[in-house]
């Protein structure tokens, strides 16, 4: 008998007819800004899915079914007038989630849906013991939706609708969610801010979206203090600072906190090629983060750790990077090589910088002063 796969795997066509509209970057076409995309676009998770079957790596993994989630569970997280607005909207033309910049089409409330019950499924997979790990590759993305509105191209948290329907399932109690998206996690922060069974941790870039959010003084509310850590880390941070982030921020506050399990919010806009980051970081530093999340769950959650895929706009280097990370989960010895490491390795931003060695420092000291 076979046994499956250690790793599951999420991803559905229909995610790629999720339909951003005509735009330039974020700004509706017109005037002097002629027709395009989005930067929110299919390019990018479409041409993912292709390489991880193109390449091989699908058949690494088992592919999990997954269905979308209802909307009491969609109402669990969020406020029942945003998502029937949402709803009514996507019934008819379309509309924005909440910030302007944040556009959707029609039909896309329920592939909404499924981006969230694609992750849900992740998470049940790995806590029923059919996987080890899993790979949600889902959109919309989710880690921008607060309660009463979506931002930052996100309609509906698909992290959090995940945990809360896994929690009222009694599944699991405490969970760790680890942001390495380039921007701040501030709907998982917001949404569970009050809640001390939850631990955030979000690694993204200083100030830049949203603007002034994410500061290390943000801890959590009165009932959950120490329940929030952000690591805000400079522009211009490559391999080096993120590694060394995730080892002595993220590791020792999970390793404290001991959850039931661990998901990363995995956004690919911290790359070297990302349009909306100033990050630096290669394909091979998000496999050797991964390696550091996979031997971290191990260590605090018997292994149980799920990604769900969040931002990430170069559709010529998103799929490498995603590569690199479902092959790390999936133990794959030798990756497959990056096509543009090359280059990318060799610069010498991925030396941490003075800098960047007393942003992490400063994050540690914040959760050196925890009581857990």
């Amino acid at each position: 008998m076979t046994r499956p796969a250690r790793t599951g795997y999420v991803w559905h066509e229909r995610f790629a007819w999720h339909d951003t509209s005509t735009h330039v970057g974020f700004l509706p076409a017109g005037g002097l800004l002629q027709p395009h995309h989005h930067y929110e676009s299919t390019e990018s998770k479409a041409r993912m899915a292709g390489l991880i079957e193109v390449s091989g790596a699908s058949e690494l993994m088992t592919r999990l079914p997954f269905e979308p989630v209802a909307e009491e569970q969609i109402t669990a997280v969020h406020g029942a007038q945003y998502v029937a607005r949402i709803k009514r909207e996507s019934a008819e033309r379309g509309g924005d989630a909440g910030d302007g910049a944040s556009p959707f089409g029609p039909g896309s409330y329920d592939i909404a849906r499924m981006a969230a019950g694609g992750t849900l499924a992740a998470l049940d997979a790995v806590l029923d013991g059919q996987v080890q790990n899993a790979y949600a590759l889902v959109r919309p993305p989710g880690h921008h939706a607060e309660p009463q509105s979506g931002m930052g191209f996100c309609l509906f948290s698909n992290v959090g609708i995940a945990i809360q329907a896994a929690r009222a399932a009694g599944k699991i109690s405490r969970v760790a969610i680890v942001d390495i998206d380039v921007h701040h996690g501030n709907g998982a922060q917001r949404i569970f801010w009050d809640d001390p069974d939850v631990l955030t941790v979000s690694l993204h870039q200083d100030r830049l979206f949203p603007l002034d959010s994410g500061m290390r003084e943000e801890t959590g509310g009165e009932n959950a203090p120490y329940s929030s850590l952000n690591v805000p880390l400079p522009a211009g941070s490559g391999d080096g600072a993120y590694e060394l982030a995730i080892a002595e921020v993220a590791v020792p506050a999970v390793r404290a906190f001991q959850p039931d399990v661990v998901i990363v919010s995995c956004g690919f806009d911290a790359s070297m090629a990302d349009p909306l980051g100033r990050m630096c970081v290669t394909a091979g530093g998000y496999a050797r983060m991964t390696r550091q999340l996979v031997d971290l769950a191990e260590e605090t959650s018997g292994g149980k750790l799920v990604f769900s895929h969040e931002g990430g706009y170069s559709p010529e280097y998103v799929p490498f990077c995603g590569l690199a990370v479902v092959e790390t989960l999936a133990g794959k010895e030798e990756l497959t090589p990056d096509p543009f490491g090359w280059a990318y390795g060799a610069y010498p931003v991925h030396e941490v910088t003075d800098a960047q060695r007393e942003a992490v420092d400063a994050a540690a000291a914040v959760l050196a002063a925890r009581p857990w």
